[in-house]
C-alpha cells in the first residue's frame, strides 16, 4: 500500500481509525491515528473504497485520482470540449445537437436561437434529427458515450430538388417551344385558308361578270322571263358566295341584329333545294332576339349544318332550328333525325378531313368551327347525338 507512488490514498482499519496515509494534499485535515468520520468520508466518494480483509483484520482503503490522471483527464475534457465546439458546432454547415446518453444537451449550432430557450424544441429538434438520419455515437470512455444528431443542411435540401427544378425548367421551355410551334402551325394553316379563300373568291368573279352579262343579253332577246329570274338568283347566289369567300381572312364586320329573318332567308333557300320529305321547323323564342352577327358568314354556318343533316338523312326526316336565350348568349340549336354521330366522334367531326361521304373535302364542319369561333367569338358544339336518332348542334353567339 505504501509503495504506491503519486496515488492519494488512506488506509483505515476495523476501528474506523486512520492507519496510513499516502500522497494527499491535505495532510493536516488526515493524520493517522484520527478517527475517519462521515465528514471525512464524504471526500472519497467518488470511488468505492477497497476492502482489504485478513484472518485478524478488516481494512478499507480509501482513494482518489492521482494529480496526473486529474490533469489527463483535464486535458481529455478539453480535446473533448474542443472537438464538440469546433469540429461539431462551428464548423459543422449543418443543423447538429451533440448530447449525453440521457438525451441532456451539451452543445447545439446551426438551430433558430429564438426558439432554443423553449424547453420543447431541443427535444423536438433531437427526434427530427433522429428520424431523419441515425446519431453519430462517440465513446469518451467505458460506459460513456454521447451523440451526434444533425439534419441535412439547407445546401442539400436544395440539391435533392434541383434535379425537379431542372426537370420543370425543362418542361417550361418544352411547353413554350410547343406553343409556338402549335400557333405557328395555325398561322400557316390560316394563311393557307384565306389564300384559298381569296383565289376561290377571285376566280368566281370572272364566270360571274359573264353570266351578268349573258343575262342582260337574254333579256334583250325576249326570252322567257321566269327563266331569266331564276338565272338572276343563281347569279345573286353566287355574287354572295364569292362575298363569303372575300370575307375569309378579313376583320368581320358584326352589327347587332334580329336573327329571325336570316335563318328564315335561310331555310327558305334551302327548303326549295331539297327533297318534299324534308320538313323544315325555324322556333325563335322571341323574334326581337339580337346577336352580334355578319348575316352573309352566319347564313353560310347554317347551310352547312342543314346540308350536313340533309346527306345524313338521305333526303327524308325533319330538321329544326330553335332560337332562345341562355343567359348572355344566344343560343341557336340546329338538331336532325338522321343517322346521329358516336359519342367519340363529337370532337373529331369538327377537323378538316373529317367526313362520311366519299365525295367532299371533309371542310364544311371545319369552316363552321372557324366562322363561328374566331370570326364570331362564339362557341359551336355537338349537344347531342344517338345513332340513328338524330344529331344536336348547338351555336352560343354574343347577345
Amino acid at each position: 500500500f505504501l509503495s504506491i507512488e503519486g496515488l492519494p490514498r488512506i488506509l483505515v482499519n476495523e476501528d474506523t481509525i486512520i492507519s496510513g496515509v499516502q500522497d494527499l494534499h491535505d495532510t493536516t485535515t488526515f493524520q493517522q491515528g484520527m478517527f475517519f468520520s462521515d465528514t471525512l468520508r464524504a471526500q472519497f466518494t467518488e470511488y468505492a473504497p477497497i476492502r482489504m480483509e485478513t484472518d485478524f483484520t478488516q481494512n478499507m482503503i480509501y482513494y482518489q485520482d492521482s494529480d496526473l490522471f486529474r490533469a489527463i483527464k483535464e486535458e481529455i475534457k478539453k480535446v473533448v470540449n474542443s472537438f464538440i465546439s469546433e469540429v461539431v458546432v462551428n464548423s459543422a454547415s449543418v443543423p447538429v445537437i451533440y448530447a449525453d446518453s440521457s438525451g441532456a444537451v451539451i452543445e447545439y449550432g446551426n438551430l433558430d436561437s429564438a426558439r432554443v430557450d423553449n424547453p420543447g424544441y431541443l427535444a423536438e429538434q433531437i427526434e427530427s434529427m433522429r428520424n431523419q438520419n441515425a446519431p453519430i455515437e462517440v465513446e469518451l470512455e467505458e460506459g460513456v458515450v454521447n451523440y451526434i444528431y444533425y439534419k441535412d443542411s439547407v445546401l442539400l435540401q436544395q440539391i435533392q430538388f434541383y434535379p425537379y427544378v431542372q426537370l420543370g425548367i425543362i418542361a417550361f421551355f418544352l411547353l413554350v417551344a410547343y406553343y409556338a410551334f402549335s400557333n405557328a402551325r395555325k398561322a400557316e394553316q390560316n394563311q393557307v385558308w384565306v389564300g384559298m379563300s381569296k383565289e376561290t373568291a377571285h376566280q368566281l368573279g370572272t364566270p360571274i361578270s359573264s353570266l351578268v352579262g349573258w343575262v342582260e343579253y337574254f333579256k334583250e332577246q325576249d326570252l322567257n322571263p321566269k327563266v331569266i329570274a331564276e338565272l338572276e338568283k343563281d347569279i345573286n347566289r353566287l355574287e354572295l358566295i364569292t362575298e363569303r369567300f372575300s370575307k375569309i381572312g378579313s376583320k368581320p364586320d358584326l352589327h347587332p341584329q334580329p336573327i329571325a329573318p336570316v335563318l328564315q332567308e335561310a331555310v327558305d333557300y334551302l327548303r326549295t333545294r331539297a327533297s318534299r320529305q324534308v320538313q323544315f321547323t325555324l322556333e325563335v323564342a322571341d323574334d326581337e332576339l339580337q346577336a352580334q352577327i355578319n348575316p352573309p358568314l352566319f347564313n353560310w354556318v347554317i347551310e352547312n349544318l342543314v346540308k350536313n343533316a340533309l346527306d345524313a338523312m338521305e333526303g327524308r326526316g325533319q330538321i329544326s332550328i330553335t332560337v332562345h336565350p341562355q343567359g348572355d348568349k344566344l343560343a341557336v340549336d340546329v338538331s336532325d333525325s338522321g343517322k346521329g354521330i358516336p359519342k367519340s366522334r363529337f370532337q373529331s367531326v369538327f377537323q378538316p378531313g373529317y367526313s362520311t361521304k366519299k365525295r367532299g373535302w371533309g371542310l364544311g364542319l371545319s369552316l363552321t368551327k372557324r366562322i363561328i369561333e374566331n370570326y364570331h367569338r362564339g362557341k359551336i358544339f355537338v349537344k347531342s347525338s344517338a345513332v340513328g336518332k338524330g344529331t344536336t348542334f348547338r351555336i352560343l353567339l354574343p347577345m
